[in-house]
């Protein structure tokens, strides 16, 4: 397992990077080997991508998300990936996203990608096109300003 961290400032106000972070699906248009993801409810997300040739599909729980400062999710079905997006504020016009994935490749191949830093490249890179995409359109295309709480034992 991998566990990355890559933090970015988008300059772009805190709400606005917030907002657009919560239409998950418009990932695809900025995450690479992203497919497609289809929210289900509030907390449900379907994901499916293309990791190294070979199609991936897997279903995510959004854990935790709390307006202008956190979104928390974990895999419940198939691919591992859980992980984090924290929001700062880093000024009137700026915001600080903090990412933490936990990711588990799956096979020779991932594996060696992974060791390699191909999913730490491809996370900071998704980034990279976060920062382009919404700072091109200097706004969100739309929002969800609900929270979500952890269902914790």
């Amino acid at each position: 397992m991998s566990r990355i961290s890559e933090t970015i400032e988008v300059d772009v106000p805190l709400r606005v990077a917030y907002d657009q972070w919560t239409q998950f699906e418009t990932f695809p248009q900025f995450m690479e080997g992203i497919d497609r993801v289809i929210q289900l409810d509030d907390r449900t997300l379907d994901w499916t991508a293309t990791i190294a040739g070979k199609v991936k599909h897997w279903r995510a729980e959004i854990t935790d998300q709390e307006p202008d400062r956190l979104i928390a999710w974990r895999s419940i079905d198939g691919a591992r990936n859980d992980g984090s997006v924290r929001f700062e504020a880093a000024g009137a016009d700026s915001t600080r996203l903090s990412l933490d994935l936990d990711v588990d490749p799956e096979g020779p191949l991932e594996t060696a990608g992974d060791a390699l830093g191909f999913v730490a490249r491809r996370a900071k890179a998704d980034l990279e096109r976060f920062k382009a995409f919404i700072e091109a359109r200097g706004q969100e295309t739309g929002a969800w300003r609900g929270s979500v709480g952890s269902r914790r034992s």
